[in-house]
């Protein structure tokens, strides 16, 4: 297992740059007659590289019906698999999770109730997919400070066992938000515990799974 902890730096005078975070498009859902997005994102930390979430990477009966377009990573050309240090999953749907085999050997955070509940519950999830040989879980109990700057927060809604991914990028946070909220709209009038969360967080913008753009807070026009 690859050690998550950060890395050494190149001295005293190396100058550290803020994470960064890259959208990744892995998959296409239809979902009420409209083709969805499915993103994970990659976190170029100073100290790690991280992947939240993994995606699909292959078809599966029991989600025939969502027509999936499948673009995996272990297919994208311009994605190396081995920079990924450690993996986050927010929850694990099958559409977050079906490329977590791709990653054994390495550290998988996930939250405990999440894992529990996708290996106990029926019609959850795509249980060969949560359980493929090699996949190694770290699970989580509430928050965790996982790198520097870097931190794990629960967010149930979503499922009770969703968590969200705040990453301090030297200004407000961003946060890389899974299926916290599905659509904008989630953002703007928040209903559940995890969504408003992340706006009592008053991040600077949201990345979301299932939208192309970051969800950012309106800015009040009123004087």
């Amino acid at each position: 297992m690859r050690d998550p902890r950060p890395r050494k730096g190149g001295g005293a005078a190396s100058e550290v740059s803020p994470p960064t975070i890259t959208p990744v498009l892995v998959a296409e859902l239809l979902a009420e007659g409209e083709r969805m997005p499915v993103y994970v994102h990659v976190i170029d930390h100073p100290d790690a590289r991280v992947l939240v979430d993994t995606g699909m990477t292959q078809l599966h009966p029991a989600v025939a019906d969502m027509d999936p377009r499948l673009i995996p990573l272990s297919e994208q050309a311009d994605f190396d698999l081995a920079s990924i240090d450690v993996v986050i999953n927010t929850h694990l749907h099958f559409d977050h999770c079906g490329g977590n085999h791709l990653f054994t050997g390495r550290p998988i955070y996930v939250q405990r109730r999440e894992l529990d509940d996708a290996r106990c519950e029926d019609d959850y999830t795509i249980r060969e997919w949560v359980e493929a040989p090699g996949v190694q879980y770290v699970p989580v109990d509430g928050a965790l400070e996982l790198l520097p700057g870097l931190r794990l927060v629960p967010a149930p809604g979503h499922t009770r066992g969703s968590q969200i991914v705040v990453v301090e990028t030297g200004g407000r946070s961003v946060v890389v938000g899974g299926d916290m909220a599905v659509f904008f709209a989630e953002l703007d009038e928040p209903r559940t515990e995890g969504q408003r969360l992340v706006r009592a967080l008053d991040p600077e913008e949201v990345w979301l799974s299932h939208e192309h753009e970051p969800w950012r807070p309106q800015v009040d026009q009123h004087v």
